[in-house]
C-alpha cells in the first residue's frame, strides 16, 4: 500500500496470498487496476485476482511456497 493513494488496498507486493476462487497460493507481484497480480511459488505465469478474492497465505502456506522457491533457484544453473 502505497501513500499515493493510487493503488488498491490489498497485499503488499513480495507477500504471499492465496487466491479464494481456487486455493492457489502465490507471491503478490504488484497491483494492476482493480486486480492483485499473483505468481506461483518457483515461477510461472502470473494471473489476476479480484481483490475480494485475495487473504494473506497462513504461515504454512507461506513456509511452502518459500521451500518451492529455494528448491526452484537450486535447480537453475
Amino acid at each position: 500500500m502505497t501513500g499515493e493513494g493510487a493503488e488498491p488496498s490489498g497485499p503488499e507486493p513480495g507477500s504471499f496470498a492465496v487466491d479464494t476462487r481456487d486455493g492457489r497460493v502465490g507471491r503478490v507481484m504488484g497491483h494492476v487496476g482493480a486486480y492483485v497480480q499473483l505468481r506461483p511459488p518457483g515461477g510461472g505465469p502470473e494471473w489476476d485476482c479480484p481483490p475480494g478474492a485475495v487473504r494473506p497465505a497462513p504461515l504454512g502456506e507461506v513456509l511452502r511456497a518459500r521451500v518451492r522457491e529455494i528448491n526452484r533457484e537450486g535447480r537453475l544453473p
